[in-house]
Formats: C-alpha cells, structure tokens, sequence
C-alpha cells in the first residue's frame, strides 16, 4: 500500500507538472482554463491511479496462483499405495528384463553400512583413513617418490590380509619382487600368487580374471612399468605418447565393472615424474602421476608417500621416516589427512613403536616419568617397552585390538566418549606430528 501511495504521489506531481508547463495531458488531453483544468487533473489522477491498482492487483493473483501450483501437498494413503503398487510392478518389469545385478533393490540400506576393510598394518594410517583400513571392493592407488615406501606399505597390506586367511596376488610389472625382505616383513611367500607379465595387456588381463575369483588383495606394481605391447615390438625411439594412458582408460573400465561384483582390493603402486608447469613461469615444476589420469577417477583412496627424514641408532642409519599423505577417500571425510610412519630396513613398519605412542596417549599403558607399565609389568625406557612388545605378540595385538574398538566401533569419525579430548588432541600429534 506503501508503494500505491508514492506512485499516486509521483503521478499528480508529473500531471501538476505537465500542465504547469502548458503541455496537454498524456492521451492527448487538450489544455483547459483554470477550474476545469484542476476538475480534468483530479479526474486524471484518479483514472491512473485506478488502473495502477487493478495491475497491481492482477499481480499478485497470478504470483497467488503460481505459488498455489508450485506447493504440492501431501499424499494421503490411497495415493501412498498407489505409488507403492506402481514401483512394485516396475521393479518386478526390471526383474524379468535384466539380470539380477541390474535389478533395483529397495532393502539394500538395511544390510550393513560397515565398509569391509583391510588394515595397513600401521594403526596411525587406519585411523587417518578413518574407517579402519582400505577398502574392499575398490581400486587404491599408491604413489611417490623413488625409496618412500610404497612397496613395503603394499606388502603390509598382503600380509594383514593373509593374516585373517585370504589369498592375495603380486603383479610384479618391475621385476624386482624381494622374496626374503617381503618375508621379514611377515608375507607368506608360499601363498602369495605372483606374476610377471611381459606386457601390459597381460598385466591388466590378469588383474580383471584375478577380481573376479576369490582373491582379497591384488597388488600391481608399479604402473609406470607396464609397457604396452606396441613399445616392445617397436624400436625404442619410436613414438608412442598416450599410449599407456589410453590403455589404462580402457583397462580400467572393464576392470572397474568386474569390481563392482567382487570384494578384491586391487593396489596400483605408481610413480611419479617431474614436468614443467602449464604456465608460462621459467623453472616451474609439477609432479604427476604415471598412467594417466583415469586411475585418478577410479580409485576410491589415492594416497602420497614422502620421504621425510633418516632414523639412526647409533651413528647408523636403520630406517626412514615417512609421510603417508591422503590425497583422495571416498569413503570418509578427511578430518585426518596425514599420518607420519617409522619404517626399518629390512623389517617393515615400527608396529610396536605406534602401539606404544597411541596407547600411551589414550590412557590404554600407564607411562609415569620412570617408564611404562604394560600388563603390569614395568619397562624403564622406551627401548626395553618396544622390545617387550615385539616379543610378546599377543599382548600388542591385544592393546592394539583395545585401541581399534574405540575408534571404530561406529561409520561416524567420532571420539569415543571414554576418550578426553586432551587424549584425542595427543593422538591427533601423533598421527601428524608436523
């Protein structure tokens, strides 16, 4: 009404002005003396205005209207099975018309929503992935810099595999398969199936037959040394660009609709390599991942290692420090993108060094300024607990199996509420201590 009011105002002062001036009113009204003039100016005024309102008006009707129309109101319950029945009917069409993969079906939601896992072998990385371990049933890609671990994560992985009973493979495309240091880190070389393809067409043939069998774990290491069939049979100048990338496109798919029906977790360990960047900046560099970008899109965890530091006992170096960055999870948010990892030559991932740090901040070992108290037994330093859990290895996995049921009791990336948020801020330093 507001509005009505200043319009009607705004057009007397344009009426009061246009006649002042000698013109004549709008529709060619001609100009009159004095009284007349005031009686045709009120009439005109009013006639406006009275159009003005009847517009207005028819405004907000169809605005009325189309709000009407746009608000769908509730279904009552003949409509309910009506809906019901049509979906039945539907569904039971798609049944006979498809095969039973392809079928709709409205009770998958009340199955488990746990995504099966298989732990890493490093408690810190489980819990930055933040369901517990990689997934089953998905691709994962491994990547990084020559000498930071890659390999000997995969293996972690094989073994904490063959440890709850599956099969795993080994798709060794480098040829530098280690059977002694893949058994001191725990793997049971006499049933691990290896292969070494000498192409990789057949690489990628065996993966697809292997997902779909009874495998839990395939491993293809690496990506950057599947050597496509036409770079063998041709000269080594010859040149061949994209041609790996395409072939992994095309892999991949197949590959990724034979997963859909199995429960593999299939590891592609890559490399990375150094190009100039895109723009026009001198002395710019990227890494890139080998392979293309299609393993980007398939793989539901993408995960970077690096290089951090050297581990020295003694003025000698026995292991490496890495950074296990992860890029991409599908699976879980990423509230914990990064978790720092002890590795010793020849012997895999310090389990017993994480066990000790975590349970130590989550209450789980009593630690006190003399030393550590485990299974009541007290351990002055933390060379004596680490040794004490490595030759008891039932009382680790014990500790550790504490440390697993509060954190993933539940999907939701929760604290536990036995757990203090002092506690849960010293795990969070742990896991990423940078």
């Amino acid at each position: 009404m507001r509005g009505l009011v200043a319009s009607s105002a705004l057009l007397r002062r344009s009426a009061a002005r246009a006649n002042l001036s000698g013109a004549g009113f709008c529709n060619g009204a001609p100009p009159v003396s004095s009284p007349l003039r005031l009686f045709a100016l009120q009439n005109w005024i009013n006639d406006r205005f009275c159009w003005f309102l009847s517009k207005s008006c028819s405004m907000s009707t169809s605005v009325d209207v189309q709000l009407d129309y746009e608000t769908d109101p509730p279904l009552d319950g003949v409509k309910v099975l009506e809906k019901e029945s049509t979906l039945s009917v539907a569904v039971s069409q798609l049944a006979s018309d498809f095969d039973r993969e392809s079928n709709l079906c409205l009770e998958r939601f009340s199955r488990t929503r746990r995504t099966p896992v298989i732990s890493t072998g490093s408690l810190k990385l489980d819990i930055a992935l933040g369901i517990g371990g990689l997934p089953k049933g998905r691709m994962v890609e491994l990547f990084g810099k020559e000498a930071s671990g890659k390999t000997t994560l995969a293996l972690h992985v094989v073994k904490e595999a063959q440890k709850k009973g599956g099969c795993c493979a080994y798709i060794d495309a480098e040829n530098a398969f280690n059977p002694s240091v893949a058994e001191a880190i725990g793997v049971n070389v006499e049933k691990l199936l290896i292969a070494q393809p000498d192409s990789a067409e057949n690489s990628l043939s065996i993966v697809n037959t292997l997902v779909g069998g009874s495998i839990d774990v395939v491993v293809v290491d690496s990506v950057a040394a599947l050597i496509p069939r036409c770079e063998l049979e041709g000269e080594i100048y010859m040149n061949s660009e994209d041609v790996q990338s395409r072939l992994m496109t095309r892999a991949l798919r197949k590959i990724q609709h034979t997963l859909s029906r199995s429960e593999t977790l299939i590891i592609f360990v890559n490399q990375v390599r150094t190009k100039l960047s895109s723009n026009q900046t001198p002395g710019i560099f990227k890494e890139v991942a080998c392979g293309g970008n299609a393993l980007g899109f398939y793989a539901a965890v993408r995960m970077r290692t690096s290089r951090r530091e050297l581990r020295y006992n003694e003025a000698q170096a026995t292991g490496i420090g890495i950074s296990v960055q992860i890029i991409k999870n599908k699976l879980a948010p990423a509230t914990l993108k990064e978790a720092g990892i002890d590795i010793r030559f020849g012997k895999g991932i310090c389990y017993e060094s994480e066990i000790l740090e975590l349970a130590s901040s989550l209450g789980v070992i009593m630690k006190d300024d003399s030393g550590y108290w485990i299974n009541g037994e007290f351990l002055p330093n933390k060379a004596e607990a680490e040794k004490f859990l490595r030759e008891n290895a039932a009382v680790a996995d014990e500790i550790c199996g504490t440390m697993r049921s509060q954190f993933f009791e539940s999907l939701r990336l929760e604290i536990p509420s036995s757990v203090t948020i002092k506690q849960a801020c010293s795990v969070a330093f742990l896991i990423h201590p940078d």
